[in-house]
């Protein structure tokens, strides 16, 4: 499947970095707490804390690390709602949007306060997330594919990319700062800072 030879080289990437084993814990404890919060809020279609989680990661420990804790985060979880052909897609658009996170926050075009990370986070999933899903299961589940059910896809796919959005705006709003200066002082104890 051709998502998925997109998706090893960026798992590649993270693994030629050599990572040590407590990043490896603490990538694996925000991919718990990304599955847990897709779980806790099952009975809210759309309205779930794993795209900011994904960010805090991203922009946390950089975009490899938000790549690998967004795939992560969708497989593990489809284990508790179920693997799909849409799987693969959903493990691509949250790895990209760690991997933006992260990438853009180093590059500086990204602040790490409150309002810079839920704006950037509610733009990022509506057109980013959104924007690979809603063709994905036209993609994965049509034989005949059309612009038209490519555009239809992301018009009636509109209004559960607004929730998702405005769930990861207030998830960044009200936990991003917290859970960065969190995440910023376990970097200094286990002497996880690069620079």
């Amino acid at each position: 499947m051709i998502i998925l030879e997109i998706i090893v080289p960026f798992a590649m990437i993270f693994e030629g970095r050599r990572p040590q084993a407590r990043e490896l814990i603490i990538i694996a404890v925000l991919c718990a707490i990304g599955v847990a919060g897709r779980g806790a809020f099952f009975m809210l279609p759309q309205f779930k804390p794993v795209a900011a989680m994904v960010i805090i990661s991203g922009v946390a420990f950089g975009g490899e690390s938000g790549f690998l804790m967004g795939a992560v985060t969708m497989l593990v979880s489809n284990i508790f709602f179920g693997q799909g052909p849409l799987t693969p897609w959903q493990m691509f658009a949250m790895g990209i949007i760690g991997f933006l996170s992260g990438v853009l926050f180093r590059k500086g075009l990204l602040r790490r306060d409150r309002v810079s990370l839920a704006v950037f986070g509610g733009i990022v999933v509506f057109f980013v997330y959104g924007g690979i899903m809603n063709p994905a299961s036209v993609l994965t589940f049509q034989h005949k594919v059309t612009w038209s059910a490519i555009v239809t896809s992301w018009v009636v796919g509109a209004p559960f990319d607004l929730i998702h959005g405005a769930a990861t705006v207030f998830f960044l709003l009200t936990t991003g700062e917290p859970m960065l200066e969190k995440l910023d002082r376990i970097k200094v104890k286990y002497g996880l800072v690069e620079d």
